[in-house]
């Protein structure tokens, strides 16, 4: 990551400044509607903002400690701006989210993606990921997401 962008906790006054961005980021694809304001304001503690030397966003990661499956931690969306992409970014702010899964005794790291999103696919091998699979309709009819699994070394 380039000396001059700063990693530090999402809030919820970041939201519209994301949000901003974000289906400029995806080429104009509609992106808004998958990142709800919940995650900048209840996932704050497991969530990130990368910005560069004049503050504007470089990236962010939003995720969760599952509930549900305690060894288990979720990023639901990860972002990073067009000009910081292959620069480090994303693994910052996944190495970032990682500390807190580790420190809350998490095991493994999950998220999902589009099969379309062949960047996505790339992005999430390159830093570690294994695909567990193409899950047919897993967000609903038609909406097939492939899903990655990380394991994490212990702390």
């Amino acid at each position: 990551m380039s000396d001059d962008l700063t990693l530090r906790g999402i809030t919820d006054a970041d939201y519209d400044r994301v949000i901003g961005v974000l289906d400029d980021w995806w080429g104009g694809r509609e992106m808004i509607d998958m990142l709800p304001r919940l995650f900048f304001t209840h996932f704050a503690d497991t969530s990130f903002l990368a910005e560069d030397g004049d503050g504007s966003v470089a990236g962010f990661i939003c995720g969760f400690l599952s509930p549900a499956c305690l060894d288990e931690a979720y990023v639901h969306f990860i972002g990073v701006a067009p000009r910081h992409r292959r620069r480090g970014v994303a693994r910052k702010l996944y190495e970032r989210f990682a500390v807190e899964a580790r420190r809350a005794s998490r095991t493994t790291l999950h998220a999902v993606t589009s099969p379309v999103n062949e960047v996505s696919i790339a992005a999430h091998r390159a830093l570690g990921f294994e695909v567990e699979g193409v899950h047919r309709d897993y967000d609903g009819p038609g909406r097939d997401r492939v899903v990655f699994v990380k394991r994490l070394d212990p702390p």
